[in-house]
């Protein structure tokens, strides 16, 4: 493994990175890669005289020639293939074009996009990234992770490719999650790539299509499950600790029966959280606060319908009763505002729950004098009737569930009732913006899980948030390492939701807009760091430092894409300062 080393010269205060390679090596590795903006000295410092055209260019004019070919590629797809070729050569321009034209790439190399790679993985296989660790080799664990590139890792994203999206399980096809991941946590919160380890947990996969197609990368067995998944699990949270004792461990894309399991088992054991679970319920959280500073109400003055209980939905409603909680109900009051329905309707009593849902179970006195339309079972409708929800959430994967009587029950319920059609990719939406605001004649507030065009309606046009994780994770995981907290808490994420709402200006709000400008990820990111690492000290468990240190530290820590000068030595040892 190499150590990732950035020093500053004691004489002339130069920065400066330490190579390890000389030659064919250096331009081969795409965490040192120049291509053509080695400069003359370090062409022959370097070895590099010949391997390099004689035209020396900046990362200005990289970024140009790079924007124009990808720019040139005829669907969403073709860029993502050639994104990804870019991420395997040259990871600074990379990220530096990435930054420069934020909302066009978020789309390509991430959600909608990666979700059709993840399911073409494949076929479209060219360039090892990131470790595979199977039930085949997990034996082998330590020595696997005596692979990766760099000691001095502080970011582990790990997939089983069980619930990839709103896609299923794919199997091997689920490690573009971990690597689309990481690098938003480059792109938004400034973690070096070099840090961060994508990691693919392959226990089999039950997707028929992928174990009968003779292209298939990934370990053909049917999946894994009980206590043999159990094992694997361990056998590797031990390995990672032992190797890289102060990393940040991100649950990505486990199916339900094991996402809270392992949340749950592990959050104290590892520095750990779960995105789908957590993240999620935090960015909604946001939606919700500045929601609420539009409407001038409060939480607990909404009714709230959670459309789906998968590890989403569960993770919102968590979210929502730890904010209702804040402002001061109890338990038992909170939970009461708070309905969620399941593919078998509304969760009640005496209905077949998994441990996590029993926390919306409502007790049958609760709907004994409800009108229902079908009484063996209580419908979306039924429900957003009954109780005059206020906030509507979906995330089902089913499209088109927020049909016309939906959004006009919703309508009669409040002046301005919030709808979240969160399920990705945009195909899987519940419902699209324009479909609401045509509805409601614009009296709706709308966020989304997909990236979506504004709306044009009334006369003004409509910018549509996305409700994107990317708003909270990155910097929760910032924060969490810069603190030197030994664990994530619930807290960390409402101090989060809050940090994000706050950045929404009130001109924003009046149009609509209940996110901040994915333009400005960066500031964001710093902000939830801040907030993350400040609760850490607030909390006993992060280091204390001043709000100046603390703010001092995230910012110092926020890599940013440019190419310094580089200083070879044949051995790099020294840690990144």
């Amino acid at each position: 493994m190499l150590t990732y080393s950035k020093r500053t010269d004691p004489f002339t205060g130069e920065e400066f990175v330490e190579v390890p390679f000389k030659g064919l090596s250096l331009t081969e590795q795409p965490v040192f890669n120049k291509g053509t903006a080695f400069t003359e000295e370090e062409r022959h410092a370097l070895d590099l005289i010949g391997l390099l055209p004689e035209g020396i260019t900046t990362l200005e004019i990289q970024k140009r020639r790079t924007y124009g070919s990808v720019s040139a590629k005829p669907d969403d797809l073709e860029k993502y293939v050639y994104m990804l070729s870019l991420l395997d050569r040259n990871e600074t321009l990379y990220y530096a074009l990435v930054l420069e034209h934020l909302k066009e790439m978020l789309p390509i190399i991430y959600t909608p996009t990666v979700g059709k790679a993840c399911q073409q993985f494949s076929h479209l296989y060219r360039r090892r990234r990131g470790l595979y660790i199977s039930s085949k080799n997990i034996q082998l664990v330590d020595h696997i992770l005596d692979n990766a590139p760099f000691r001095n890792l502080a970011l582990i994203v790990i997939s089983d490719g069980e619930r990839i999206l709103g896609l299923g399980d794919l199997g091997a096809g689920g490690m573009g999650i971990p690597i689309g991941k990481i690098s938003l946590y480059v792109a938004a919160a400034g973690l070096h790539p070099a840090y961060c380890l994508p990691i693919l947990l392959d226990v089999g996969t039950n997707n028929e299509e992928l174990l009968n197609d003779p292209l298939y990368i990934g370990l053909r067995q049917q999946r894994l499950t009980g206590d043999a998944y159990d094992a694997i699990v361990e056998h590797f949270v031990n390995a990672v600790k032992r190797k890289f004792p102060n990393v940040l461990l991100q649950w990505e894309d486990f199916g339900k029966n094991n996402a809270f399991r392992l949340l749950d088992r592990y959050r104290e054991r590892i520095l750990s959280f779960n995105d789908d679970i957590q993240g999620t319920g935090s960015v909604v959280l946001a939606v919700l606060l500045s929601a609420m500073r539009l409407k001038r109400e409060k939480l607990s003055d909404q009714r709230y319908v959670i459309y789906g209980q998968g590890q989403a939905g569960i993770g919102i409603a968590r979210q929502i009763v730890a904010g209702l909680k804040r402002e001061g109900l109890a338990d038992k009051e909170a939970r009461s505002l708070v309905f969620g329905i399941d593919k078998d309707g509304l969760l009640v009593e005496g209905m077949p729950v998994s441990e996590e849902q029993k926390l919306l179970v409502k007790g049958r006195s609760v709907v004994a004098e409800w009108q229902l339309d079908d009484p063996n079972k209580i419908s979306l409708v039924d429900t957003i009737r009954n109780t005059k929800a206020t906030v509507l959430i979906g995330v089902t994967g089913q499209a088109n569930a927020f049909n016309e009587e939906v959004i006009s029950r919703m309508s009669m319920n409040c002046e301005l009732p919030l709808i979240m059609p969160l399920s990705n990719p945009t195909s899987k939406a519940e419902t699209t913006p324009e479909f609401a605001l045509g509805i409601t004649r614009g009296k709706c507030l709308i966020a989304t899980g997909s990236p979506f065009q504004p709306v044009k309606i009334n006369g003004r046009e409509r910018n549509i948030s996305q409700c994107n994780n990317l708003y909270v994770f990155p910097g929760v995981g910032l924060g969490a390492l810069i603190s030197g907290t030994p664990k994530v808490t619930d807290e960390m994420f409402i101090a989060a939701s809050k940090a994000v709402s706050e950045l929404v200006q009130d001109g924003e709000l009046k149009d609509g807009q209940l996110l901040p400008p994915i333009q400005n990820i960066r500031r964001v990111s710093e902000e939830v760091a801040f907030a993350t690492a400040r609760e850490a000290r607030d909390s006993g468990l992060g280091q204390r430092a001043d709000d100046e240190k603390l703010r001092s530290m995230v910012q110092q820590a926020m890599w940013v894409p440019k190419y310094l000068p580089y200083r070879y030595v044949k051995k790099a040892s020294i840690l990144y300062i």
